[in-house]
């Protein structure tokens, strides 16, 4: 399954030994933004603070929960966030995310059948201006990579400057197998509650 997905592809989670991906993990690595000091003299770095969530959908396409920095797993803990990180890398790239959900797909909740991850700018950053910025979705956990199979550079990638939103992607069950479709697209929302309206009414 050494897949890297480009936008609006669909795949069957089905790994090369026909076992089931079972964990799966959405991190987010950015960096702070650097400011330059007066008449160009030293700079300063501004914190950013991207946040992941997850929306939970039932059969019919109601929201069930959200977790993300204020509820950071969900009731039974099959998805878990690893908590809010205010302000990005300081120093430089580190490799590491910052931040990290985990989902279980085989502890789901029997009853949902969609599984949405998006990101917000909580301060309103643009991503055009974070200096580095990228998502990847893997099989794994948040110590270990195993697969990756979609990756989104946001702070380089086209069509994301001038948004603060965006939906990553979706994973769906379909006939009692769970798929993902990776969607990378910013959206015109500024605050999660919107974003979130945004999937429940376009991207499921």
């Amino acid at each position: 399954m050494a897949i890297n997905l480009q936008k609006g592809q669909r795949i069957n989670l089905e790994k090369s030994n026909g076992s089931k991906l079972q964990n799966v993990c959405v991190g987010i690595n950015w960096g702070a933004i650097e400011k330059k000091g007066m008449f160009g003299f030293g700079s300063k770095k501004e914190a950013v603070d991207l946040d992941a969530s997850c929306a939970l959908y039932d059969d019919g396409k109601n929201m069930r929960e959200v977790v993300y920095f204020g509820n950071l797993k969900s009731k039974n803990g099959s998805v878990k966030h690893s908590g809010d990180d205010l302000t990005g890398d300081m120093g430089g790239d580190d490799g590491l995310d910052n931040e990290v959900i985990t989902l279980d797909l085989g502890a789901l909740d029997p009853a949902i059948s969609y599984v949405a991850f998006v990101l917000n700018s909580f301060r309103g950053h643009d991503f055009g201006t974070i200096p580095f910025a990228s998502i990847r979705i893997y099989e794994g956990s948040p110590k270990r990579v195993n697969e990756v199979f979609a990756t989104y550079d946001i702070a380089n990638g086209a069509g994301f400057a001038g948004h603060v939103s965006m939906v990553m992607g979706v994973f769906y069950k379909k006939n009692g197998e769970w798929k993902f479709n990776a969607i990378g697209e910013p959206t015109k929302d500024r605050k999660l509650e919107e974003t979130v309206r945004t999937v429940t009414e376009r991207y499921l």
